[in-house]
């Protein structure tokens, strides 16, 4: 299995209002792995976003960044400070990484598909069909193509796995394509969240701006006789209500 990073902070704050100081202190656990030598506990104070005393426990002491941090870290160094800071490894972030790692690892979403054909540039083959593959969570995931069946390995370019920066992730895979009678052409996916591969075909009966041009014309034609309709039933109440006067 890939490598992994996860992080989890716990912050504590404190807020003096009189004089609009701002103290807090940050402890985090940074990890490559649920054991312990790759565990890394880290601890710091601010005042006004000024970092100025920290303890990692990969150099298993405080370390000061201001003449006040500089004070602090020799006085906690000398106590038991250092001892208490050391075993929140274990006590603090072991615990905590073993079920936040499998919260992470165990949660899943299933991809979106969507074919199309796009122009391809000047000199290339008829067709481009692009396979968009997107809101697909984690990261990892594999995208094909299948002609009849079997999987096709040249003419195909993809994309990196793209972050949409809300946990999910999008990719899109290209085919240069010359159009055959009789063949099948389709997407496949393969993700964490699926049992078995995704396959979406391939439709070439009609390019894709036909199927839209078709879909708006049929909306306007079924909305303009809606309103035709009521506009006949509305004269004809209107109609009955009248009174007719003879004319002279």
């Amino acid at each position: 299995m890939a490598s992994f990073f996860l992080r989890f902070s716990l912050f504590f704050i404190t807020v003096c209002a009189a004089d609009g100081f701002l103290h807090y202190m940050v402890t985090s656990c940074e990890f490559n792995s649920t054991e312990l030598n790759g565990i890394e506990f880290t601890y710091s104070h601010y005042y006004n976003k000024l970092k100025y005393i920290t303890f990692r426990s990969s150099v298993g002491k405080f370390v000061g960044y201001t003449a006040l941090g500089e004070r602090n870290a020799e006085r906690f160094n000398k106590g038991s400070e250092v001892a208490r800071m050391r075993a929140q490894k274990e006590t603090y972030c072991l615990g905590n990484i073993g079920r936040e790692t499998e919260r992470a690892l165990t949660k899943s979403v299933e991809p979106k598909v969507r074919l199309h054909s796009v122009a391809p540039p000047a000199g290339k083959h008829p067709t481009m069909l692009v396979c968009r593959v997107y809101n697909f969570y984690p990261k990892l995931i594999r995208v094909s193509w299948q002609r009849d069946g079997q999987e096709v390995t040249h003419d195909v370019t993809s994309t990196d796995e793209l972050a949409d920066g809300d946990w999910f992730y999008q990719i899109h895979s290209h085919l240069e394509y010359t159009p055959r009678s009789g063949e099948k052409i389709s997407c496949v996916v393969e993700h964490a969240s699926l049992s078995k591969p995704k396959i979406t075909d391939w439709d070439p009966s009609m390019p894709e701006s036909e199927r839209n041009k078709i879909a708006i014309g049929t909306s306007g034609l079924i909305l303009g006789l809606t309103l035709s309709l009521a506009g006949f039933i509305y004269y004809k109440r209107k109609a009955r209500g009248r009174i007719l006067v003879p004319s002279n």
